[in-house]
This record gives structure tokens, C-alpha cells and sequence, in this order.
């Protein structure tokens, strides 16, 4: 009687117990997952085991969200090389290697093998979604001998996973699309960092470049729309030169959100939706026909007008080939109007344009330390340079961006964007002086040599204006100094006057009454307009010489 009780109990208890044994999160060395057992994140956010993706017969081994549907695969182990039944085992040898093998127990898959030291290792699932090989005994964090982070298929979780390249190594962490929705083997697509001059995120078609997401400006990269950012996100840029990554935290671990590059070259952002159980699209990276790599050829810049692209060349630009421009074939771009022979008689000014896609930066150069004006300086001194900007855009901006040769892959934003300056002769700026307002679309007229013209043409300027002012000091002294020798004239000339009046005889009026015999009409000589005049005799004694005086009766 008692036995059979334990049967009963036995039979009861024995698929809870396979249920609890099938919710671990880690699988030992003596251990092994088959088809139809998973293990389960700690928290029971992601599940590890074996999956078709529909239609298909085929059987992978993957991660998937737990308890989300329809299934979200975000990673797979053999995408290269399905199983064709339900007889896959997953373990993990002594090598800390992890092994799928087939009903013939030959390996299917397998992790690359770790140079670090392996000691009893195991697999874990983290709730991060990341596959681990680890030293069973080791407690340190992120101390994996493998993981699959390392490994991305279509899915960038947001959240713990990177892109880039550890540049020690040379080993890059790209993302690359399924074939199709139920072929997860690597499609035409992939989303890669390019490090290149100043690196930047691209997302190829096969070997040629499709999309350019742009290189970091401190926020976001330069092609993303920044309204787009969302709050429950932080977003990192790791430079150096041991590495360049980009990464994305999540700040609210409730929310579950992901980017996936669909077969057919989409970049789609989703969230899950708790209360209506599914996802919702937030965006799909690209927003027009502009997005398209280089669509309107060198030094040229992409418009939309309405829904329909329109390209236009930089200032100092005109089309290569104007018949095709005009029937807008625009792949071959524009060339520079005056073609530079950068000699030292050239002056250039720079155009400054805003709430742009910076140009692609594969043949840039940069600087971390420099502020706008040092960029600007240099671009100056470098004949090869065609334009520049900030490195930085936060607190105002910093460091320096500095392009040489061809300007590619550039566009106008109505919302976003940056400003950058392109150098042109001052000759296409209308300008014949320097105009350096931060306001003003164009800035800097300065030559090749930079500097020392421009202090050349201030002490030019100096010397001429102290030349003019010389010359109007002059001219006002010497005018009045001729009008103070014409006063010193007029009065010597009254005085003049005073001592000719001073010397006339003067007579007394008997005395000429007395020699005009009393005005007499026979001593009358005529009249004029001060009066008669008489004709007077001399009475004096004979030792006296005789005077014949004439005199004017008032």
C-alpha cells in the first residue's frame, strides 16, 4: 500500500520536477540541452533552445524573448547550417567550447575556442539576452571566455550589445541580416562601423555602400534624427586607440525595445507594448531617397523637395556634366568652378552651411583637443583641405573635423543637423575683405599663408591711415596759416594808411579863406563829388617857396 502511495506521488511530482530541471540558466560540463529543453534567464526574460522559423522544417539553436509572441529570435547558432530533424544536443567540453551536434553526433556548430585559462566553464544565459562561456568558478562580471554578443545576427539589442572593432585584435561586431524571413542565414545587408579616417556607422549591400548613418558628433550620429532619441536610452561612443564601439543602455529595464535589419535592408526600431501584447514599429532608419549613399555625386548636397529628391552643388561647385544634371543624372556630381592651384596669391574664404549631414568622413582627419577657430586655421594652411566643423556639438562645441579631396554623401535636414564650412576662393563669396561674423554665411578671407597675409593687410591699412590723417593736418594748418598772415597784411596796411594820413599838411580856415580870397567864384576851379575846389595864392614872405594849394569847400 505504501509503495504504491509513492508511485502515485512519484508520478505526480515527476513533470514538475523535469519543469524545474529544464528552468536553469546555466548548462555544466556533464550536462547537455536537446531538442525540446531550453534554458531561462534568471529573470525568465530570454530562453535558449531549439526553433523553425516558419514555414521551414529547419531546426536552429537560438535565443528568443520568452514571453513574447509571435517568437523573436535574437540570436542563432548555426544559421549556416541547419539541423534537418529534432536530434540536435548542445553542450559544453572541457575546452570551454560550445558544441551542437547532430543525430550522427557530428558537431554542426561550434563557439571559437578562448586563449584565457579554462576551468570547469560553463554556459550561462544572462537576462541581457547574451550566451556566455564562463569559469564555473570565476564571480567576476563580464569575465567570459565566449559570448555571443560577440557574435550578432539581425537583432541589436538595446541593451548591453556593441558594434565596432577592438582594434588590438582586429576582430569587428557587425550586424548582418536574415536571407529571408525563414532563412537565418547571413543576408545581403549588414550595419557595420567603418573606421576609416573618423569612423562612422554604414549599413552595406554585399561590399557597396548603401546607407550612411554618419560618424558621432557627441549626441548621435550625424545622419540619425535626434527626435528619434529617446529618453529611456543612453547612447555611448568608445574612441581610442584600442578600440571603437557604439553601444546603447537601456535606463528603464521594464521596457524591451530592439533594432533589426530586416532581409530586405530596413533598419527597424520596435518596442513591446505590454498592454496590447505586441510590437510597435518606432522607426525604419531611413526617411527618403536622399538616404541613398552618395546619391548626388561629389560636392554636391541632397534637398528633398516635396517627396521627390533634388540635388544642388556646393557654393563655388558647378556640374560635371551639365546635360546630365539637367535631366537629373546627378551620380557624377559637381567640380570646383576655379580649379585651386593652391599658389600663395590665392585667398579663400569658407561657406558656412547649417542643420547639415556632415560629408562622409572616410578620408578625414580629426582632432580632440582643437577648438573651431584652430580647425579653421588649419584648413587654411592645408591647400588638399575643402572644409571643416566641430568634432563635439555638445556645450558649444569642441575638437575638429577636417576634410581633404572630395565631399561626399551630404544633406540638408529641416529639424536636425550641424553646421560645417566649406572652402572656397573669395572671389565665389562676393566678398573682396574679411567678414568673420558668426552670423554671416560666409567667413574668413585669407590666402594660403594664412596669418601672415592678414597682418600684412592690417598694417597696409595702419600705415595708409595714418598717411591720410598726415595729410589732412597738413593741409588744415597751412590753411590757417595764410589766414593769419592775411590779418598780419590788412593791419599793416591800416597802419600804412594811418602814417600817410599822419603826414598831410593841415590849415587853419582863416589862413585858406584868407589865400582864396573868401571863396571867391574868380578863384573857383570847378566842382566834383566832394565839393567846389578854389585855386589858393601864397601870401607868405619871398625867403618862403610859393605853394599853389587846391582846396574842396564841404
Amino acid at each position: 500500500m505504501n509503495n504504491s502511495r509513492m508511485l502515485y506521488i512519484w508520478i505526480f511530482l515527476f513533470p514538475c520536477i523535469l519543469r524545474t530541471s529544464a528552468s536553469r540558466d546555466t548548462l555544466a560540463l556533464t550536462q547537455s540541452i536537446q531538442d525540446g529543453d531550453t534554458l531561462i534567464s534568471a529573470g525568465g526574460i530570454f530562453e535558449v533552445g531549439f526553433f523553425s522559423p516558419e514555414p521551414s522544417t529547419n531546426r536552429y539553436l537560438g535565443v528568443w524573448y520568452r514571453n513574447v509572441s509571435p517568437l523573436t529570435v535574437v540570436w542563432v547558432a548555426n544559421r549556416e547550417t541547419p539541423l534537418q530533424n529534432n536530434s540536435g544536443v548542445l553542450k559544453v567540453n572541457e575546452k570551454g567550447v560550445l558544441v551542437l551536434l547532430n543525430g550522427s553526433n557530428n558537431s554542426v556548430w561550434s563557439s571559437n575556442r578562448s586563449s584565457k585559462a579554462v576551468n570547469k566553464p560553463i554556459a550561462w544565459i544572462l537576462d541581457s539576452g547574451n550566451l556566455v562561456v564562463k569559469n564555473g568558478q570565476d564571480s567576476k562580471e563580464n569575465q567570459f571566455l565566449w559570448q555571443s554578443f560577440d557574435y550578432p545576427c539581425d537583432k541589436f539589442l538595446l541593451g548591453g550589445m556593441k558594434l565596432g572593432w577592438d582594434l588590438v585584435t582586429g576582430q569587428e561586431i557587425f550586424l548582418s541580416s536574415w536571407k529571408s524571413p525563414d532563412d537565418p542565414a547571413k543576408g545581403e545587408y549588414s550595419l557595420r562601423i567603418h573606421p576609416m579616417g573618423y569612423p562612422q556607422l554604414f549599413k552595406f549591400k554585399g561590399p557597396v555602400k548603401k546607407y550612411r548613418v554618419g560618424s558621432w558628433n557627441g549626441v548621435a550620429f550625424t545622419g540619425l534624427p535626434t527626435h528619434q532619441l529617446t529618453q529611456q536610452h543612453k547612447y555611448k561612443f568608445l574612441f581610442d586607440e584600442k578600440q571603437v564601439y557604439f553601444e546603447c543602455e537601456i535606463l528603464d529595464r521594464s521596457m524591451i525595445s530592439i533594432y533589426t535589419l530586416t532581409p530586405l535592408g530596413l533598419g527597424q526600431v520596435s518596442v513591446w507594448i505590454r498592454q496590447t501584447r505586441s510590437w510597435k514599429v518606432l522607426s525604419t532608419g531611413e526617411q527618403d531617397e536622399c538616404e541613398n549613399y552618395a546619391l548626388c555625386g561629389a560636392y554636391s548636397i541632397c534637398n528633398m523637395d516635396g517627396n521627390l529628391p533634388a540635388c544642388e552643388c556646393l557654393k563655388g561647385y558647378v556640374p560635371k556634366f551639365p546635360e546630365q544634371w539637367n535631366i537629373s543624372y546627378w551620380v557624377n556630381g559637381c567640380v570646383p568652378r576655379n580649379e585651386s592651384k593652391c599658389n600663395s596669391s590665392d585667398t579663400y574664404g569658407f561657406w558656412r552651411y547649417t542643420d547639415m549631414k556632415l560629408p562622409d568622413t572616410s578620408s578625414s582627419w580629426f582632432s580632440k583637443t582643437m577648438n573651431l577657430d584652430e580647425c579653421r586655421n588649419s584648413c587654411l594652411e592645408n591647400c588638399s583641405c575643402t572644409a571643416y566643423a566641430s568634432l563635439d556639438i555638445r556645450n558649444g562645441g569642441s575638437g575638429c573635423l577636417l576634410w581633404f579631396h572630395e565631399l561626399l554623401d551630404t544633406r540638408k535636414f529641416f529639424e536636425w543637423g550641424q553646421d560645417f564650412y566649406i572652402k572656397v576662393p573669395v572671389s565665389e563669396l562676393g566678398i573682396e575683405e574679411e567678414c568673420s561674423s558668426e552670423d554671416s554665411q560666409y567667413q574668413v578671407a585669407i590666402d594660403g599663408n594664412g596669418t601672415k597675409k592678414k597682418l600684412i593687410v592690417i598694417v597696409v591699412g595702419i600705415i595708409v591711415g595714418v598717411i591720410i590723417f598726415g595729410l589732412i593736418t597738413c593741409v588744415w594748418t597751412a590753411l590757417h596759416r595764410k589766414r593769419g598772415v592775411e590779418r598780419i597784411i590788412y593791419k599793416n596796411y591800416e597802419n600804412i594808411l594811418r602814417k600817410e594820413d599822419t603826414d598831410l599838411p593841415t590849415f587853419d580856415l582863416a589862413i585858406i579863406a584868407k589865400a582864396t580870397r573868401n571863396f571867391s567864384s574868380s578863384n573857383k576851379l570847378g566842382e566834383g563829388g566832394f565839393g567846389p575846389v578854389y585855386k589858393a595864392h601864397d601870401d607868405h614872405p619871398p625867403s618862403q617857396t610859393p605853394n599853389e594849394t587846391t582846396t574842396g569847400k564841404p
